[in-house]
């Protein structure tokens, strides 16, 4: 029974930290299906974020923490769109400012506003999300085996953790199964059919940008408004980094970004739970090996366990009308 709790225990760490790889990975893959790569993921968390917890902080409701954390990061997806769409700029060299431009302005915004060294104030419950429990966890949770798996891994959850996992279907249903996703996977592979078709190759790959603004906004939600109480400096520590490791993992479908992200979580759950613990034949793992240990997993899966992962014929590639 020790050793279910701990696994118990595990899963729910698990599922805890993959909810923004989940959020994130999700929206880059509605950016690169659409033939724009967007590194920026990171930023646009940030961002969202820190508009999540100011917002929060100041009117104390979660819900406007909620819509200012979309609006931010939409409004950041369109920068970087206005830049590598419109103007057809190199979309690397845009989404790297972004991370960097949002890394820095989160702080100084942040002790201008608060002086409290870049961070928002400590968020009261009113102004956060509240796990959902479901009904008679308590009663439940004394049954073997089925009672720990209802009670707390099951429920005990946020509402953004619920949301972020019924995505991944929502997401491949507008993919697979509507105009919208076939033609954002037609502009990503052969633009230039697209725009023979008459259909405009540039207000689809904005559409796809506005959809990965949203995502990235309820991912930076998700970190200052249910994971903790208020915004953190640096606080996305590049999870939009192991979401587009993951995006690139599950190389660009949404169930498979759902177990990599999964797969990423589990790594960084494990490393929380080993730190500071002996381990057999080893002793005493030094802090800064564990913390690192996702992200040389991360390298490690990258280099030798997908095989070849090929991206959208047009990912990258700025789109200039034929005359």
């Amino acid at each position: 029974m020790d050793f279910l709790h701990v696994l118990v225990v595990l899963l729910e760490s698990t599922i805890r930290v993959s909810v923004p790889l989940v959020f994130a990975a999700l929206a880059g893959l509605f950016t690169e299906r659409a033939g724009v790569f967007d590194i920026g993921l990171e930023g646009k968390m940030l961002g969202a974020a820190f508009a999540a917890g100011a917002a929060a902080a100041v009117t104390q409701s979660v819900w406007v923490g909620l819509v200012a954390a979309i609006l931010v990061s939409v409004a950041l997806s369109l920068v970087h769109g206005y830049a590598s769409i419109t103007q057809r700029g190199n979309q690397i060299v845009s989404g790297v400012a972004i991370n960097f431009i949002v890394a820095g302005s989160t702080v100084i915004l942040g002790e201008a506003w608060f002086r409290q060294g870049g961070r928002t104030p400590a968020l009261a419950e009113g102004a956060r999300f509240q796990t959902i429990n479901f009904p008679d966890a308590d009663m439940i949770r004394e049954i073997p085996v089925l009672g720990p798996v209802y009670a707390d891994l099951l429920s005990g959850h946020f509402l953004l953790t619920y949301l972020a996992f019924a995505m991944v279907p929502i997401s491949w249903w507008i993919l697979y199964r509507t105009r919208f996703g076939l033609r954002l996977r037609a502009v990503g592979e052969n633009p230039g059919a697209v725009d023979t078709a008459g259909i405009s190759v540039i207000w689809l790959r904005y559409r796809a940008v506005i959809c990965c603004g949203i995502l990235c906004g309820f991912a930076g939600a998700y970190l200052s408004l249910a994971m903790t109480a208020g915004f953190v400096k640096g606080m996305t520590a590049g999870k939009g980094y192991i979401a587009l490791a993951a995006l690139i993992f599950a190389k660009w479908r949404p169930l498979n970004i759902m177990f990599a992200c999964l797969l990423f979580g589990f790594l960084d759950a494990l490393a929380i739970r080993l730190q500071g613990t002996p381990l057999p034949l080893i002793g005493q793992v030094p802090v800064q090996l564990m913390q690192a240990l996702p992200y040389i997993l991360t390298v490690i899966l990258l280099a030798g366990f997908i095989g070849k992962a090929i991206p959208p014929k047009a990912g990258g590639v700025p789109y200039v009308k034929e005359r």
